[in-house]
Order: C-alpha cells, then structure tokens, then sequence
C-alpha cells in the first residue's frame, strides 16, 4: 500500500483552476507536498491559479497526471465521470498513482474505469463555501472533509484531510447521494433565509440588514449546532 503522506512528500497535480482547487493546492504546499502543475481553462481561472499557486505551470491534464504521484480533481461532479474515463481511454494512469476528487455526490467508484490501471481512488470534499482565495484557508481549519475510499486507504484520507487543515470525516460510498442533497440543503436554505431577511429589512429601511440578520442568524445557527452536537454522533459505516 502507498504510505500515509506524512511519511512521504507527493508531486500533486491540481485539475482544475475553479475556486477549490487552487486553494487546496495550497494548503497541501503548506504540508510539504510539492505542486507539480494546474490546469486552466479560463484567464479567470488563470489569474486564480497564478494568484493562489504562484510560479506553478499551468498544464494540460494528460500533462498533469503524468507528472504527478498525486492528482486532485477539483471540476464539476457532472464533468468527472467523462474525464476519468478519457484518461482511462488513452492509458494516462500511473500504477500506484493516488486520485482524489472533491464533488460532494460521488464516491471512489467514480474511479472504477481507472481501477484496472492500478489507482488508489478517494473522494474528499471539504464541507465549505469557497471564495477561492486565501481566506478559504482559514476556514478550512474549522470545517471537515467528507472522506470515502476503499478501507485499507481511508488512512491516506484522513491523514490528507489533516493536512488541509480540517477534520476527516467518513462517509461511506453508499450514502455519498445523501450527503450531497444535505449539504446542498444547507446551504440553499441559509442563503435563502438571509437574502429574504435582508430584503424584508431593506424595504421598511433598514440601512444594513447585514448586521441585523447576521446577528441573528449567527447565533440561531449555533444554537442549532450545539444542539446537534449534543444528540451524539451516530456509528459510521464504513463499507464501500
């Protein structure tokens, strides 16, 4: 088996140059990992990847999983299965080569058309709201990162979930869907509530509604999480 990266320093390839995978690009340089490239399509993309991971090329993906012993997959969930498969398609899979990608609706089975390749396939997704600048890495500390892979490499999740910053959290492969439609919901809802909070306020002359909501929603939303906290965690189930 592949050793945890504590142990080993990794060439990461980023894939993808949206608002998570530069800033997760760097916080595995901050853990000693070594960025061998990034893709951008975009000169938004570009700018961001140059701005969050400066002096790292810019590479086409068959460029990137070359080079690299680990590549991230930071693209749209509905994107990922038709890149893996291309990959797979024109042979561009090392043995041994650990893959990750960060859409909260898959698992590692995304993976299954490069497992005959020889990959170490996780899923890891950081349970927050990206702007895609440096202020993502503060918050990655207090966030967690939904982890799924096959048993004998959930160490290498976790322990790379650390690295970021975050707390790993297992999810099994089977409730990935379900994981997905929650944390959606988390976040339609609260952007909803604020932005019809806000309105309302605004309408009757309010000059910043932010302040008042914010107060509010702030302390609703702890309170809701304490609470959650204390109905006590429930067994995991790590099959997969």
């Amino acid at each position: 088996m592949t050793p945890a990266p504590q142990q080993s320093r990794l060439g990461v390839g980023i894939v993808g140059a949206g608002r998570v995978g530069p800033v997760l690009g760097r916080a595995l340089a901050g853990a000693g990992h070594a960025i061998t490239g990034v893709s951008a399509l975009s000169e938004e993309s570009r700018e961001r990847a140059e701005s969050m991971l400066p002096g790292i090329p810019v590479l086409e993906v068959p460029e990137i999983v070359r080079r690299s012993e680990l590549v991230l997959f930071a693209v749209p969930g509905d994107e990922l299965p038709g890149l893996v498969h291309g990959l797979t398609e024109t042979g561009a899979w090392q043995p041994g080569q650990i893959v990750i990608h960060t859409a909260p609706e898959h698992g590692f089975g995304v993976f299954e058309p490069a497992l005959a390749r020889g990959v170490i396939p996780l899923a890891l997704h950081p349970a927050i709201v990206f702007t895609g600048t440096s202020l993502d890495l503060s918050r990655l500390v207090d966030a967690t990162v939904a982890v799924t892979a096959p048993a004998p490499v959930l160490p290498i999740g976790q322990a790379l979930a650390v690295e970021m910053g975050a707390e790993p959290v297992i999810i099994a492969e089977t409730d990935r869907p379900a994981y997905a439609e929650a944390v959606a919901a988390a976040e339609e809802f609260s952007r909803a509530v604020v932005r019809q909070a806000a309105e309302a306020m605004r309408g009757f002359g309010v000059e910043r509604p932010d302040r008042v909501v914010g107060g509010i929603v702030r302390a609703a939303v702890e309170e809701e999480l304490i609470a959650a906290e204390s109905a006590g965690p429930s067994e995991p189930n790590i099959d997969g």
